[in-house]
């Protein structure tokens, strides 16, 4: 049987189903400010379809994102915690967790930098971008942290440790991954796994954005290298981003989830969902996979 918790999928290609446009430097979080009920709907159709775990629209941005749009800094971190006020509306009437989602430090400058884990900057900087935007975060209300598709050990470490000083809320810690043993940012998966395994609060650990081919051999990796630990896996429809083109390329046709998830289930995997690309229709084939085991 299939017993895992149901997350959601990518919340931008839920936004562009119902017509929203994601095109901008603030991608899903500009919603926040510009359509705050699109933004909720598109939450909500995660919910519908069965998804127990919703991620709020703060992957990609802190607060001075929202201050070069032209938001006073108040106002800025009003938004920022306001996306999860409007997850937590999308979910109302459901049992749905919401989890305040942090990506990694490339993920904010929008060039498919966390796809390498080569930023540019200072580490700082990095340094900086997470601990304002996770001050922001863990007092917004949420479930649980869901730190996301990070490319490096030692941005998974600082987040890890920024977490813990905050009081170590609840979290799971995915990595982006070229390959079943090794990280966007070319660093060893079992050793970063290694590097998050003993947070005070950890939920899960796994991977989230990669290619659905990879997921069950870095599963086992994760395995090995956490024994004992929940595993979580939620990938990509299978696709390659061109950041020039801001694009999805490739052949999506060959991946369903449901047709992959039993294989992920022995592989140790208890969290399962999808990232970009996998809609409300592919979160609500894989809610029905579950039933039907």
């Amino acid at each position: 049987m299939s017993v895992f918790t149901l997350i959601d999928g990518g919340l931008s290609t839920a936004i562009e189903d119902l017509g929203g446009d994601v095109s901008g430097h603030l991608w899903t979080a500009g919603l926040a400010v510009t359509d705050p009920d699109l933004l909720e709907r598109a939450h909500r159709s995660f919910v519908e379809a069965g998804a127990e775990v919703i991620a709020t629209a703060s992957y990609q941005c802190d607060a001075r994102a929202f201050e070069a749009s032209g938001l006073a800094p108040s106002d800025a971190r009003r938004v920022l915690a306001s996306m999860t006020t409007i997850a937590r509306r999308a979910t109302s009437g459901s049992t749905a967790l919401v989890a305040a989602s942090v990506g990694p430090f490339g993920a904010s400058l929008a060039d498919g930098s966390e796809y390498t884990g080569r930023y540019g900057v200072e580490w700082s900087v990095v340094e900086r971008y997470h601990r304002e935007k996770l001050e922001v975060l863990v007092d917004s209300g949420a479930d649980l942290v869901a730190v996301e598709t990070i490319p490096l050990v030692d941005e998974a470490r600082l987040i890890a440790d920024v977490l813990t000083e905050l009081g170590a809320p609840r979290a799971w810690f995915s990595f982006g991954c070229a390959t079943e043993d090794s990280t966007y940012g070319g660093d060893d998966l079992a050793r970063a796994v290694a590097a998050v395994a003993e947070y005070p609060s950890l939920v899960a650990v796994g991977i989230n954005c990669v290619a659905p081919t990879v997921v069950a051999g870095a599963l086992t990796n994760i395995e090995r290298a956490a024994p004992g630990r929940e595993l979580i896996a939620y990938p990509n429809h299978g696709r390659a981003w061109d950041a020039t083109a801001r694009a999805w390329t490739g052949d999506e046709s060959a991946f369903t989830l449901d047709g992959s998830v039993d294989e992920w289930v022995a592989a140790g995997a208890r969290y399962i969902g999808g990232c970009c690309g996998v809609g409300p229709t592919g979160i609500a084939r894989l809610a029905a996979r579950r039933k039907d085991s």
